[in-house]
């Protein structure tokens, strides 16, 4: 092999790690542009395809996110594959919506203790998921029960 002999396996390793905390760096900057790109396309065009399944969500410490949702009477639902999700623990939280155009304010709670609930929504909500995908790879599933206008 040509690399044999090359590099030490401690210069290696040490590659590795410098590989890694350089992705570590790159990858959040990359998904905020990402994001911000999709947000704008979502508020630039609130009748396009891309509305048509993700909103934009603002969470009360001014953060806003785009993701997919599903809207059900007085309940929007999304899936969150971050750690975000753990602003709605507990009482919940608070949050305005970009749906269609629309400003939507609701109160936000994440599911984690009815999983027969979450996987009855998710077929709705992510319905392209594998079947076989672990519950708990397959994000967190958030209600939020819209407020009366």
């Amino acid at each position: 092999m040509f690399f044999k002999g090359l590099l030490k396996p401690r210069a290696w390793f040490a590659l590795g790690l410098v590989m890694l905390l350089g992705l570590l760096v790159w990858l959040p900057v990359r998904m905020d542009h990402i994001n911000a790109q999709v947000s704008e396309e979502i508020r630039n065009n609130p009748q396009g395809v891309r509305a048509a399944r993700s909103m934009v969500i603002t969470l009360a410490d001014g953060r806003s996110y785009p993701v997919n949702y599903l809207r059900e009477n007085d309940l929007v639902f999304m899936g969150i594959d971050g750690r975000w999700w753990r602003s709605f623990q507990g009482p919940g939280e608070s949050v305005e919506m970009l749906i269609q155009g629309q400003r939507l304010r609701g109160h936000a709670k994440v599911v984690l203790d009815n999983p027969e609930y979450v996987v009855d929504v998710f077929a709705r909500l992510r319905p392209k998921a594998p079947s076989w995908l672990p519950l708990w790879l397959n994000g967190k599933l958030v209600v939020i029960t819209l407020q009366p206008e």
